[in-house]
């Protein structure tokens, strides 16, 4: 079950430990939400600290929520700029605090978070293939009542022949705490160079939760049924319905750089959240 791979990215290496950046000019590019609060709040800091076009930036300062820093992230992917999220949103694990203040000084000091995204290629009924990427996960979903059936190889060898579910998925480090923790799966930290793949509802074997991948595994669905029991493949807010096949690993090629205040790190967040009631 490898011919969805040959798609794949070829080399590099998983998810990195936290590092230091190199001061930096100051040549930031401010991008915001739809939020009347975010929209607001980057044009005082545009008029503070000037603003340039994304392509010229050396740092994009993002003002919004969790969903915001991805798509920008998603957006800026081609030039890899690193990101410096402020919390203009309902939700902002990967956002630092709101500061209008020495913004300069904040980044300049800032803690990196390098990590690889997930690149997707899923086959549907008609046999195209859809390729996307997926920073946070790449999940499976049944499309109708009826509880999807899934056949799961890891690196072309099948490790589960049937798994009876609402759907399945694999996550990135960064992904862990999202969508990933609310299916009960692992936290993992952003410097492990693994992968989870957590099922989502398991109903046979009811008891399965799931499996923690090296970070270069090859992972495969095949869709049993596929006519009776439909599923969609979604890599992250990209959807593909009607899906067969699907083979997922790490673009080792891709590095996506977010900003964190000094003393509040993306691993230091990761590993508080094991702890949290």
């Amino acid at each position: 079950m490898q011919r969805g791979f040959d798609k794949l990215s070829e080399g590099g290496l998983g998810p990195r430990a936290m590092n230091r950046t190199k001061p930096i000019s100051r040549r930031l590019a401010f991008v915001a939400s739809d939020r009347p609060e975010a929209q607001e709040a980057r044009d005082r800091l545009a008029a503070r600290y000037g603003d340039v076009p994304l392509e010229e930036a050396q740092v994009v300062v993002a003002l919004g929520g969790d969903g915001f820093m991805l798509e920008t992230l998603h957006r800026t992917m081609s030039t890899q700029t690193p990101i410096y999220g402020m919390n203009r949103g309902s939700v902002g694990f990967l956002m630092n605090e709101y500061s209008e203040d020495e913004l300069l000084e904040r980044i300049n000091a800032a803690e990196r978070a390098v990590i690889h995204p997930l690149v997707m290629v899923a086959i549907d009924a008609k046999r195209r293939q859809h390729k996307a990427l997926a920073i946070n996960e790449v999940s499976l979903l049944r499309q109708t009542r009826q509880t999807a059936k899934l056949r799961i190889s890891i690196d072309g060898k099948v490790r589960m022949g049937e798994l009876v579910c609402d759907g399945a998925l694999v996550c990135t480090p960064a992904g862990s705490t999202a969508y990933n923790l609310s299916a009960y799966g692992p936290i993992i930290p952003i410097s492990a160079r693994i992968l989870a793949l957590t099922a989502i509802s398991a109903f046979r074997p009811r008891r399965w939760r799931g499996a923690l991948l090296p970070h270069s595994a090859r992972v495969t669905f095949e869709v049993l049924e596929a006519d009776k029991r439909p599923v969609s493949a979604v890599a992250d807010n990209f959807e593909v319905r009607d899906i067969v096949e699907v083979h997922i690993g790490e673009d080792r090629e891709t590095s996506l750089c977010m900003l964190f205040d000094a003393g509040h790190s993306l691993e230091e967040r990761v590993l508080a959240e094991q702890f949290s009631g």
